[in-house]
């Protein structure tokens, strides 16, 4: 599945399939590229390798809300590269054209490393199971047989995010604290008008997508994830405090 799948996803990044068609919430502040900043990119294009990021070569959309303030909701585009069986790391976008501007990064494990984490650690971390099941996360541009793999691969993940420009603020800068996100987890948390507009824009039904989806089996969530919904958020706040850098990730 694996080889098929990177190859199917590769051609369609490569096609720009499925993209370009949301742009960035804000414009950021600054003066137009020189000429010569133009010319120095063209040079860079041609000459610097960029091995990292050839290899996020699947596309995956859908939404998120800050934890603790679910309706703080927003769609997110996700460039991914799967790193082996059990990780997928991903950039996030707030638009799929040249000018989106990075949200932040998702860590994406298999069930199985999820339940070896802390149990603290474990409040960081949602679950994919209906953002699978509901359609509402999509893979645009490759046919639905491959989407439909590649969904039942990912039911059982959970995912690490942290967006660091709010753009969805109309932000126009990365400023204020990096925060963690959560994905929704059952019919009625999610703002309607969101998956209709991002629907008509990628030619798709969500509701269509759950039907073709009934028969992926979701394994029940596991123990530790989704902790917003028992009460227990975990947020960044900035601090004036050197306690982590200086102890929690002391060389040894």
């Amino acid at each position: 599945m694996k080889n098929t799948f990177t190859l199917l996803c590769a051609t369609v990044f490569l096609a720009s399939c499925g993209g370009n068609n949301t742009p960035s919430n804000v414009q950021a502040p600054g003066d137009e590229k020189t000429s010569k900043d133009r010319l120095l990119e063209t040079g860079a294009d041609l000459l610097q390798s960029k091995n990292p990021l050839r290899h996020f070569n699947t596309y995956l959309d859908g939404f998120h809300f800050y934890n603790g303030n679910p309706e703080a909701q927003m769609e997110a585009h996700h460039y991914v590269q799967q790193l082996n069986e059990d990780v997928h790391q991903a950039i996030i976008f707030d638009g799929n054209g040249k000018d989106a501007k990075i949200m932040g990064i998702e860590y994406i494990i298999s069930e199985a490393l999820f339940k070896k984490l802390p149990e603290e650690e474990k409040k960081l971390w949602h679950s994919h199971q209906y953002e699978v099941k509901s359609g509402t996360l999509i893979a645009p541009g490759i046919p639905q047989a491959a989407e439909h793999e590649l969904m039942e691969k990912l039911v059982s993940t959970y995912g690490k995010t942290i967006h660091t420009w709010h753009t969805d603020q109309e932000r126009s800068l990365p400023v204020g604290s990096p925060m963690i996100m959560m994905g929704f987890t059952k019919d009625g948390q999610i703002h309607p008008h969101l998956v209709e507009e991002r629907d008509k824009r990628f030619g798709v039904s969500t509701a269509k997508i759950r039907e073709q989806r009934k028969d992926i089996v979701a394994p029940p969530v596991a123990s530790g994830a989704n902790a917003w919904e028992r009460g227990e958020v975990r947020q960044f706040t900035v601090s004036n405090k050197a306690d982590s850098a200086q102890h929690k990730h002391q060389i040894k």
